[in-house]
């Protein structure tokens, strides 16, 4: 009795036949529903270990379709910010380029402008030198003339036939000489006539 016990506690699939053979039809009955239960309640366990696998699974594959939206998002905007950066790089050379050129043109103006303004300067001196010129020629035009006066009131006051026809050269001699007429140029050959007419 104690040895079919110990069959019973074993698999069948480990019992020769000879042990089997040996038990009774009760055991051997009580043995395979006991076997399967035990495969019963293992495909049970097996078909939740499958189910949680595959929830997990599904799981998995959830986030891994996430990530693959997600992946695919950064790759796009890592393409542009790619793109936005040649584009950037591009507009920078453009800048960069464009502001070489203006230090460039800025150069040159400085420099025909420095240039101009010495020609400017140089004319205005020479203008200057020229108006010191005039100023000073015109004190000895009118130096000449209160000259000519003096000597055409001296030979009036000393002709014997009187002033009256000396008058007329000297008044106009004295018109031009303080320059508020403007009947002719200082010194012009016609008023120098006029001056010296007395003695012709």
């Amino acid at each position: 009795m104690g040895s079919e016990g110990e069959i019973i506690n074993r698999e069948l699939s480990k019992v020769s036949d000879e042990d089997l053979l040996a038990c009774s039809k009760e055991e051997l009955v009580s043995r395979l529903r006991k076997e399967e239960s035990e495969k019963i309640s293992a495909l049970i366990q097996r078909g939740r270990l499958i189910k949680e696998v595959n929830k997990q699974l599904q799981g998995h594959l959830l986030e891994i379709r996430e990530l693959k939206v997600i992946n695919q998002r950064l790759q796009e905007e890592n393409t542009e910010l790619r793109d936005l950066c040649c584009f950037l790089d591009d507009d920078r050379l453009k800048v960069k380029k464009l502001a070489r050129e203006w230090q460039l043109f800025g150069h040159h103006a400085a420099k025909v402008m420095r240039e101009d303004l010495g020609g400017y300067l140089k004319k205005l001196a020479d203008l200057e030198r020229l108006q010191d010129g005039l100023v000073k020629e015109n004190l000895d035009l009118k130096e000449l003339c209160l000259v000519l006066e003096e000597e055409c009131v001296s030979r009036s006051d000393s002709s014997p036939g009187g002033s009256t026809e000396l008058n007329l050269p000297c008044m106009v001699a004295r018109d031009l000489g303080d320059g508020s007429s403007s009947t002719g140029s200082v010194g012009s050959p016609d008023q120098l006539h006029l001056v010296c007419s007395p003695e012709d």
